[in-house]
C-alpha cells in the first residue's frame, strides 16, 4: 500500500513521501552548465530547498546514465581549530559514505584507508576520475561552513583540477551554501591574502540564487494535498498564504501542515478558512519553530542590525550589490531580492518585532482587569490608547530606549509592543515597513474598525509636512479619510524639554483628518 504523503517541514523532499513541485522545473542553466563541464555555486536561505534540489539533481543525473553524481556535505570539517590535514580526511570521508547512496560499487571512489597515495581531495578526485569512464558531477553542499586555511585548501585543490578535468578530475562542480562564493572570502584570515581582491573561486561560470515559490507554485503543490485527500486550498486561502510567507517554501509547508495536521486534525472533510490560515501563522510565531529561530539568531549581528533598523524606521540605505550588510541579509532571506528592500515577508516582519520588544511587551502591565481602552459597543478608542502611550512614553522610554539592542529603531518598537500588548488576541497589526521611506505605517484592524497609524522620527524641521503628505496618499491607496501621525523626536528630553514636546493636534491635510501625536 501506497504511503501517504504529507507537507514536508524537516530535512529533504522526497516524491515519495511529501508532496513537493520539482525542484529542477526552472532549472534548465544548471543542465546547460553541466553539459559545457562548467563549474559553479548554488546559493539560497536555509530551508528553501537546496539539499531537494541537489539530491534530485544527482538522482536524475545518475538515472539518464550520462553522468555518475554525488552530493556530499563538507560540514563535518567546519569548525576553526581544524588542520588542513584532519579536513581533508573528514571530507573525502563524507565524500565516500556518501557515494553509496547515489552509485553502484564500481562507480564509488576507492574507500580511503585503502588509499596509498597522500590523502588530498585533489589527488583523491583525479584518481576516482581516471578509474571512470563517465564525467564525475560533484555537488559539494554547506561549503560555506568552512573556515580560514581549510577553505582556501579546498578551493585551490578545485581549481587545480579544474584545469584538467573531464578526464582526470570531476567534469562539473558545484559548491553549495546560504551565500555566494564571493562572500567566502569574508571567512579567511586578512593574515592570508594569497586569495587576492577577487573570488577565491574565479573558475565559477554562474552562481545561481534559488527563489522562493510562486503563487502558481504554491497552487500546484496544495493540489497535490487536494488530489490525495479531496482537501480544497481556495484560491483565496493560497492567496492570503502567499501575503503571508512571500513564497518561502519552509513557511509554505509549514502553515499548510499547521491547518491540515494539528488544527484541523487531519479530517480532511473540514473546509479550510482564512481564519485557519491566521491561527496557523499565529502558532507558527508564538511556538517559534527551529526555521525561525535560526532567523531570530541572526538578528544579533552586527551587519543584520545595520539593515532590519534602517528597514524598521524607513531610514534609506543605497542599495549596492557589493554592500556587504545587505547581500548577507538577502542571502539569509531576512529581505527581498527586489526594491524596495524591506523583510522578506509578513510573518518575518512580525515576529522580528515582536522578538526584538519581547522584554519590554512582557514589562508592561495591564491596568485593571477590564480593557480600558475599549468602548462600551467593543470598538477600540484609538485616541484613549494613543494617550496612554503618550504617557508611558514620556515615563519609561529614556530607561528603555537605552536597554534596546536596536536603539535607532526604539520609538517604533516601543509603540508596537505596546500596542501588540494591548490588542494582543482582539485584533492584528499589519506592519509596512521599507527603506527609504522615512516612515513605518502600521495598520490596525480591531472589531470590524481600521486604523492606520504612520511612525516618523522627527528629524528635520520639514519631517511633520511630509508626513501629512505621506500619510495622505497611504490613506488614499486604502479608501479611507481618517488617521494617526507619530512623530518622535530624537533630541533628548534635555534639549527639548517632555513640557514642550508632548503634543496632541487633529487637523485636516487634503479633505483628510489627520490627529498629529507628538512625543
Amino acid at each position: 500500500m501506497k504511503s501517504k504523503r504529507y507537507f514536508n517541514t524537516t530535512g529533504f523532499c522526497m516524491p515519495e513521501r511529501h508532496y513537493m513541485i520539482d525542484p529542477l522545473r526552472n532549472q534548465k542553466i544548471i543542465f546547460d552548465l553541466i553539459e559545457k563541464t562548467q563549474y559553479f555555486t548554488i546559493h539560497a536561505p536555509r530551508q528553501t530547498g537546496k539539499t531537494t534540489l541537489l539530491h534530485e539533481l544527482a538522482h536524475r543525473l545518475n538515472k539518464e546514465g550520462n553522468y555518475i553524481s554525488v552530493v556530499f556535505s563538507v560540514e563535518s570539517a567546519g569548525y576553526r581549530s581544524i588542520t588542513e590535514e584532519i579536513a581533508n580526511k573528514k571530507i573525502i570521508n563524507s565524500l565516500y559514505s556518501s557515494s553509496g547512496q547515489y552509485l553502484n560499487k564500481k562507480n564509488c571512489p576507492i574507500p580511503p584507508e585503502k588509499y596509498t597515495k597522500d590523502l588530498t581531495l585533489e589527488n583523491y578526485l583525479i584518481d576516482w576520475a581516471i578509474s571512470q569512464t563517465k564525467p564525475i558531477v560533484l555537488l559539494l553542499d554547506e561549503i560555506d561552513s568552512l573556515y580560514d586555511d581549510v577553505l582556501v585548501s579546498v578551493l585551490r585543490q578545485l581549481r587545480n583540477g579544474f584545469q584538467i578535468r573531464p578526464k582526470r578530475f570531476p567534469s562539473t562542480v558545484a559548491l553549495v551554501g546560504l551565500r555566494d562564493v564571493r562572500e567566502y572570502k569574508t571567512k579567511v584570515r586578512p593574515s592570508e591574502v594569497s586569495l587576492g581582491s577577487g573570488s577565491p573561486f574565479n573558475i565559477k561560470a554562474e552562481s545561481i540564487l534559488l527563489g522562493t515559490f510562486t503563487k502558481e507554485e504554491i497552487t500546484e503543490l496544495y493540489s497535490q494535498h487536494t488530489k490525495d485527500t479531496g482537501q480544497i486550498f481556495l484560491k483565496e486561502v493560497v492567496d492570503r498564504i502567499y501575503e503571508l510567507t512571500g513564497g518561502q517554501p519552509w513557511l509554505v509547508n509549514a502553515i499548510a501542515r499547521e491547518i491540515v495536521v494539528k488544527i484541523l486534525n487531519e479530517d480532511f472533510t473540514k473546509k479550510i478558512t482564512l481564519d485557519h490560515v491566521e491561527s496557523a501563522k499565529e502558532n507558527i510565531i508564538q511556538r517559534r519553530d527551529t526555521h525561525l529561530d535560526s532567523l531570530i539568531d541572526k538578528l544579533k549581528e552586527e551587519r543584520v542590525k545595520n539593515i532590519v533598523s534602517a528597514i524598521i524606521n524607513g531610514d534609506g540605505v543605497l542599495f549596492d550589490n557589493y554592500d556587504d550588510s545587505l547581500l548577507y541579509c538577502r542571502d539569509l532571506g531576512i529581505i527581498s531580492e527586489t526594491k524596495p528592500i524591506r523583510i522578506a515577508n509578513e510573518i518575518y516582519r512580525e515576529i522580528i518585532p515582536r522578538v526584538l520588544n519581547r522584554n519590554l511587551q512582557d514589562s508592561i502591565e495591564e491596568e485593571g482587569e477590564t480593557k480600558w481602552y475599549i468602548k462600551p459597543n467593543g470598538k477600540l478608542d484609538m485616541d484613549k490608547l494613543l494617550k496612554a502611550f503618550q504617557a508611558f512614553y514620556r515615563e519609561n522610554s529614556e530607561m528603555w530606549l537605552e536597554k534596546f539592542d536596536y536603539k535607532e529603531a526604539g520609538p517604533h518598537l516601543l509603540l508596537m509592543a505596546f500596542l501588540q500588548r494591548e490588542i494582543n488576541g482582539g485584533g492584528k497589526i499589519n506592519r509596512e515597513m521599507a527603506v527609504g521611506t522615512g516612515r513605518t505605517d502600521l495598520l490596525i484592524e480591531f472589531n470590524g474598525d481600521k486604523f492606520v497609524l504612520e511612525l516618523k522620527l522627527n528629524r528635520l524641521p520639514s519631517t511633520k509636512q511630509k508626513g501629512l503628505d505621506q500619510i495622505s496618499r497611504y490613506l488614499d491607496t486604502l479608501g479611507m479619510t481618517k488617521g494617526y501621525l507619530i512623530l518622535f523626536e530624537i533630541k533628548p528630553s534635555s534639549i527639548i524639554p517632555w513640557e514642550t514636546r508632548v503634543k496632541w493636534e487633529t487637523l485636516s491635510h487634503q479633505n483628510k483628518e489627520i490627529t498629529i501625536v507628538e512625543m
